[in-house]
């Protein structure tokens, strides 16, 4: 059964708070490196006023432990918690602090209450209960350390994600409206970016982790999760971000300076838009972008292109989509466009007699070629 420590033994402690807050502050100067200089000017002051606070509540609350259990929450620690964070230190140093203040209490308080006759029995719950009050104490300024590290980190997310929204503007935010977001954001603007366009809702902020090298991700109204890379034609650097995306599907800018982000987000975008699976690098699909830029046109010009077509049932019309789109790629080839086909030399003649009876002299015009070759990309989405 748990030793109550009775009340008198408060009144016998107390008198030595003066002096054994002294002490205490000096052993952690001696102890904590963090915390070895001299205690003076706010920090010092801050640190004898989380001492005395702890050793005076404790005292307080000696005969009643639900006092000390209120005492050990009290906000005090948790913002000594917060305060560690803001001053650049790790919550190691308080904790030790914690720690060295436990034991150099327990020995002052053992001195003080054996010369008053207190019973060893009392001493040892005395002993009990400090480091259980310290262990309370403790807990409250690590919860204090972890609201301020989450409050510091959604407040940098916030900030990225308004200089996210600047870097894709189009036409281009103010530079110093950029450089001030950065900033903010503690983001250093690179020489050379490229965005990452994620479809669907992607987690932007969490794959610019995954991709590392200081990417920076976040959403916009306009075009959804991009993902900023600086430096993206440094060597591996195309591999990490394929391996970031895994299986995802995402489409890829050219390599701009900062100040025209939001032109390689803009393409970055329209690649992600075409829906292929993996990684769609938009400069080497600038025909199919240009075309998808305006749909209505790249739907007349697919229109027009297969409309000599248009009364051929479909599984011949299929064949001779792809003969055309093989000799158009390959011009006077046969042997060639037979292979690519995998069907016989004379099968593509055959082939090639139907298209020329429908599409006429136009076979042979290099600039209706280039419009028949660009409407069979449309049609078929694809290179």
């Amino acid at each position: 059964m748990p030793v109550t420590i009775p009340r008198e033994a408060a009144e016998v402690l107390r008198p030595v708070l003066p002096e054994l807050a002294d002490e205490t502050i000096a052993a952690i100067g001696r102890e904590v490196p963090d915390y070895a200089r001299a205690m003076e000017g706010p920090f010092g002051r801050a640190v004898r006023g989380g001492v005395e606070l702890a050793l005076g509540r404790f005292v307080d609350g000696i005969s009643d432990p639900e006092a000390m259990a209120r005492a050990a929450h009290d906000p005090a620690y948790a913002a000594l918690g917060r305060g560690e964070l803001r001053a650049g230190r790790s919550l190691d140093a308080l904790l030790a602090a914690y720690r060295v203040g436990a034991r150099v209490s327990w020995r002052r308080f053992v001195r003080a209450g054996v010369a008053r006759g207190i019973a060893a029995e009392t001493l040892y719950a005395l002993g009990e209960a400090i480091f259980a009050y310290i262990d309370a104490i403790s807990a409250e300024s690590a919860a204090g350390y972890a609201e301020e590290q989450s409050a510091r980190a959604g407040e940098r997310e916030r900030r990225r994600r308004a200089l996210i929204g600047l870097l894709a503007a189009r036409p281009p935010a103010d530079e110093e409206a950029i450089r001030t977001a950065a900033a903010a954001g503690d983001w250093a603007l690179p020489r050379t970016v490229a965005a990452l366009a994620v479809p669907g809702e992607a987690d932007a902020e969490r794959l610019a982790r995954a991709i590392g090298l200081a990417a920076v991700g976040g959403t916009t109204a306009a075009d959804g999760a991009l993902v900023f890379v600086p430096d993206p034609d440094a060597p591996k650097r195309r591999a990490g971000i394929e391996a970031a995306l895994g299986d995802a599907g995402a489409g890829l800018g050219p390599t701009v300076g900062w100040r025209e982000a939001g032109v390689s987000a803009g393409r970055a975008v329209a690649a992600a838009r075409l829906g292929r699976a993996g990684l769609v690098v938009a400069d080497d699909h600038l025909v199919i972008l240009a075309l998808h830029a305006d749909p209505g046109l790249a739907t007349a010009l697919a229109h027009r292109g297969l409309a000599p077509l248009a009364d051929v049932e479909p599984a011949a019309r299929e064949k001779l989509v792809e003969t055309l789109r093989a000799w158009l790629d390959r011009p006077g080839q046969v042997q060639a466009v037979a292979a690519v086909l995998d069907v016989h030399p004379q099968t593509v003649r055959y082939r090639l007699k139907g298209l020329r009876e429908r599409y006429g002299t136009a076979l042979e015009d290099p600039e209706e070629r280039l419009a028949l070759a660009l409407a069979l990309r449309v049609t078929t989405r694809d290179e």
